[in-house]
């Protein structure tokens, strides 16, 4: 008896035969021993075997090096930037309110306001409420105050009127060293609105004056010596920066020029 397979006669499988498949962990029969050639499948196409693939790198952490830079620059940028706008805030601000910004001043237009005040100018000698004073009634005349160093005492009636046109009037015990005055008198030799005397009687070694302002301090290297005359010279003026300050007495002593230049009595 015979079988049929359907779809008609009976076919027998053609077989193809693709070479003996090499045991595993052996190489092909055609590859030469020692080549060090790969012995893997050629791609389709016949263009040869894989290249080998190129094994990915893997970053083992961030560069902290240039991010430490980066934020460096970025702080110091910032500070500056900060700085540059603190520096016009300060520079906007009023004269005053820098002057009272000052450590250690005393505003007395704020805390005693009619001690400055007079009414006209009046002859010979005149009281005042503080040593030395800063401001209220003076004499008609007003001590030079062009850069004048005066190496004697001046009368405090004719150096107030110097306060009212705008100056700097900075005074010293006489007994104060020779170095600390010369450095006095380099801030004020040649400097418009500035003055300097000796003074007996100070509390401090250095008192300066402007008009409603005082400062004392303890030597010539004190910072707020410069500050206080960079704030208050020609700002704390009465009557405008135009007031002059030649033609003034130019004579020492502490009494009144009107009354220097009186004869004597018979």
């Amino acid at each position: 008896m015979s079988i049929s397979t359907p779809g008609g006669p009976e076919r027998r499988p053609t077989l193809v035969s693709t070479g003996k498949k090499p045991a595993a962990g052996r190489p092909a029969p055609d590859a030469k021993a020692g080549s060090g050639k790969p012995t893997g499948s050629p791609r389709a196409g016949g263009k040869g075997p894989r290249k080998p693939v190129t094994p990915v790198k893997v970053s083992q952490g961030r560069a902290w090096g240039p991010i430490a830079l980066f934020v460096a620059v970025g702080v110091l940028a910032a500070g500056i930037i900060g700085y540059g706008a603190w520096a016009s805030f300060q520079g906007s601000k009023p004269w005053d309110k820098k002057a009272n910004a000052i450590d250690g001043i005393v505003n007395i237009r704020k805390t005693d306001k009619t001690s400055l005040d007079y009414e006209s100018h009046k002859s010979g000698p005149l009281t005042y409420k503080y040593s030395p004073p800063v401001g209220g009634v003076h004499n008609a005349a007003w001590q030079n105050c062009m850069g004048d160093v005066y190496d004697a005492p001046i009368a405090s009636e004719h150096a107030v009127h110097s306060l009212e046109h705008g100056a700097v009037w900075i005074t010293y015990r006489p007994d104060l060293p020779k170095d600390q005055v010369d450095k006095l008198a380099g801030k004020v030799r040649g400097v418009e609105k500035m003055l300097m005397s000796p003074y007996e009687g100070l509390d401090k070694p250095i008192s300066l004056q402007a008009w409603g302002y005082q400062l004392k301090v303890d030597n010539a290297d004190d910072k707020r010596i410069d500050e206080f005359i960079k704030d208050l010279r020609v700002n704390a003026s009465v009557e405008g920066p135009t007031a002059l300050c030649n033609q003034g007495v130019t004579a020492t002593g502490t009494t009144p020029r009107e009354l220097q230049q009186q004869p004597p009595t018979q």
